[in-house]
């Protein structure tokens, strides 16, 4: 596999993307991303910085970076200190330096076992007595009021455990139009909100990322570069104007009689 900043370079400067431009976008520092291009993995905070940065630097280009990611902690990732650190047998090293313990004689272990087993016969032996002159004809009611004052709570508790089903989240799509030169966009959101009404856009103009469920695209030309769900996608040169629809599963093409209307 091609070095991992050769790859980056590479797939960036075919979609003819300034560095600046994934700055933005992807919102980690210049240096930190002209660092990965060169391999200067000391230039950057750490290894979990480099890997969540190679990750979305990837993505942002089109690129699987998973693949990178796993790519570099095969080629450039060591194991810690503690992890190259010998196994060895500590609890054996602890019993030898452990002094012996004194004996205890077993006589004088069953002696005391006995005579703790005759003090509790003894006062089981009181107890019983004491329960049993005490008892009358009181017993029926008192089963019968434990059983009532036990079950209610039981109940209250089987409705308490029903569960409230959490509300489903829901979907965005996000979007970007990057042009490389001029070009018309009419651009609405989801219920006809219009986010471009029909402006030419210049080369190098910084657009936002727009946010909804749904978007209906028009381009008057292929003079522009789109990022739809965060991935980079390119737009084909044609000559005149072509029509899409983004959600969260991607982007389609969409006949003229479904395009946006724009003033």
């Amino acid at each position: 596999m091609p070095d991992i900043g050769s790859t980056l370079r590479e797939a960036r400067m075919r979609a003819r993307i300034d560095i600046s431009e994934i700055e933005a976008e992807t919102k980690i520092r210049a240096k930190y991303l002209r660092a990965l291009e060169n391999e200067e993995w000391d230039l950057l905070p750490g290894p979990t910085y480099v890997k969540s940065f190679l990750r979305t630097y990837a993505d942002a280009l089109g690129l699987d970076g998973k693949l990178l990611v796993e790519e570099y902690k095969l080629r450039f990732e060591r194991l810690s200190d503690v992890e190259l650190q010998p196994i060895s047998p500590v609890s054996s090293r602890r019993d030898a330096r452990r002094p012996p313990r004194e004996g205890v004689p077993r006589g004088a272990i069953v002696a005391v076992v006995v005579v703790l087993l005759v003090g509790a016969l003894y006062l089981l032996g009181i107890k019983a007595g004491n329960q049993n002159s005490n008892q009358g004809a009181s017993t029926t009611g008192t089963k019968t009021t434990t059983t009532t004052t036990t079950t209610a709570p039981a109940a209250r508790h089987k409705k308490s455990t029903k569960a409230t089903p959490p509300a489903p989240k829901k979907q965005v799509a996000t979007l970007r139009i990057m042009p490389t030169g001029p070009v018309y966009v009419c651009l609405k959101a989801a219920g006809g909100r219009t986010l471009v009404n029909g402006v030419i856009l210049q080369a190098g103009s910084v657009q936002p990322t727009y946010r909804s469920s749904r978007f209906r695209l028009t381009l008057g030309n292929g003079e522009a570069r789109m990022v739809v769900n965060g991935k980079a996608r390119s737009v084909p040169a044609v000559g005149g104007a072509i029509n899409y629809e983004v959600t969260t599963s991607g982007r389609r093409t969409l006949p003229a009689s479904q395009a946006p209307k724009c003033a």
